[in-house]
């Protein structure tokens, strides 16, 4: 298996070692322990330029995935995912999480979709749901996403990558 984490900013150097060891463990609880991924930690600035070169969608996003085959998942490499640790922080305070678990929620989601995995039907995005709750323990990103908002709270504006 091969795992390449890079960061590109400055709070990512401390996150990097966990990272490359949950990293490892979720692709081994996939199924995918054979499948090389690359993980970016970047900051807004740079997720917005890759988000607009291969979204067409200029501003800045949480995650982005890249699947490195058609279909995704399919060939010895899975992909790339590149993570906003500007917007992971932001979400981390206002949530009340710790950045490394924003992080890893970030990555979960990531992965799943380099493995296939998508939200854009109701029943695509149960089942993403159900799968990043199991690889997380908790809730993830899609669950978060569509949970009604708390009294007194404006929902939030969602965008996946």
């Amino acid at each position: 298996m091969t795992v390449e984490i890079r960061s590109e900013h400055p709070r990512g150097r401390g996150l990097t070692p966990r990272l490359r060891v949950r990293l490892r463990a979720l692709l081994a609880a996939m199924g995918r322990a054979g499948q090389a991924v690359s993980v970016l930690l970047t900051d807004d600035r740079r997720i917005r330029t890759l988000n607009r070169r291969w979204r067409g969608t200029d501003r800045p996003t949480d995650v982005l995935s890249f699947p490195a085959h058609d279909p995704p998942g399919s060939g010895p490499e899975l992909g790339d995912v590149a993570i906003s640790l500007d917007t992971a922080a932001r979400r981390a305070r206002r949530e009340g999480r710790p950045l490394r678990g924003e992080v890893e929620r970030y990555l979960v989601h990531g992965l799943l979709h380099l493995a296939g995995h998508d939200h854009h039907g109701r029943a695509e995005a149960a089942a993403m749901a159900a799968e990043e709750a199991r690889l997380l323990g908790a809730d993830g990103m899609i669950a978060d996403a569509r949970a009604p908002a708390a009294p007194g709270r404006r929902p939030r504006a969602r965008r996946r990558g």
